[in-house]
């Protein structure tokens, strides 16, 4: 996710799990590659487990044996039937081995072909035992829950992904706005804001290097709304957010950081 404000000097806390695909670099192409002209993204399974969220549902395809081909998403084996490879493959900028590899994890964790919010709890657990990632796991598990029905599709999940990992800046930060705008009224407040940062804190910021202060949180947010309120109102407008997200270095340099808490 992004992270405004969050800068270099304020650590990158939660590293030490992630490992060091977490950098926001992708692997150099491979010698004789071609690269010219425009190319749908071709990721490696070990760039792709840059957030813990892809790690934990590939993971879970390593004791599963060797991929196979003729995988088409298995529909009769779930509760709820995803959609087809190519619809997903038009929705998404991952390619078709990588939806179904992403599938065989994902079905694995989840039999039933949804995730419910008690499953994030256990993933970001996992991730980052050395904090409590208890809340903010709830408000991202809320930003995959479009609906808010309780549960997250195969589609909303690899839909979401595809739009962190591979999308464009303008839709990296549409989907951290609407992270943000917990009750989903089209504007962020500092309470939403400050509920937001205290849960990243309380999962990795106490262990960032140097250390953050105890009202770090808040100064974070007193900073972010200087920067993004223009006018002055108490609320932050999605127009607001990307226009001075995008015109802010240090904002932009702060969105690697999203994969260390995806």
């Amino acid at each position: 996710m992004v992270v405004p404000g969050w800068s270099q000097a304020d650590g990158r806390g939660g590293g030490g799990s992630l490992g060091p695909e977490a950098n926001g670099k992708e692997p150099s192409p491979e010698p004789g590659a071609r690269t010219e002209g425009p190319q749908r993204p071709r990721i490696s399974r070990r760039s792709l487990m840059k957030c813990c969220l892809v790690k934990w549902i590939i993971a879970s395809t390593t004791s599963q044996g060797p991929e196979s081909c003729d995988s088409e998403l298995e529909l009769s084996m779930v509760r709820h039937q995803p959609e087809g490879l190519e619809k997903l493959q038009t929705q998404t900028q991952f390619t078709r081995k990588e939806l179904q590899s992403l599938y065989r994890g994902f079905k694995n964790e989840c039999p039933s072909g949804l995730v419910d919010e008690e499953t994030f709890k256990m993933i970001y657990s996992q991730f980052f035992p050395q904090g409590d990632a208890t809340t903010y796991a709830h408000f991202l598990f809320n930003a995959f829950d479009m609906d808010r029905n309780g549960s997250i599709r195969f589609e909303d999940f690899v839909i979401g992904l595809s739009v962190l990992l591979r999308g464009s800046v303008t839709d990296k930060l549409r989907w951290a706005f609407n992270l943000y705008d917990i009750n989903q009224d089209g504007y962020v407040t500092k309470v939403e804001m400050l509920a937001i940062m205290t849960s990243i804190y309380d999962m990795m910021g106490r262990y960032t290097c140097p250390s953050v202060r105890d009202d770090a949180p808040g100064d974070h947010v007193e900073r972010f709304f200087q920067k993004m309120d223009r006018n002055r109102d108490g609320v932050v407008t999605i127009d607001e957010f990307i226009e001075t997200c995008q015109k802010d270095e240090s904002i932009m340099a702060s969105m690697q950081l999203f994969e260390n808490v995806i």
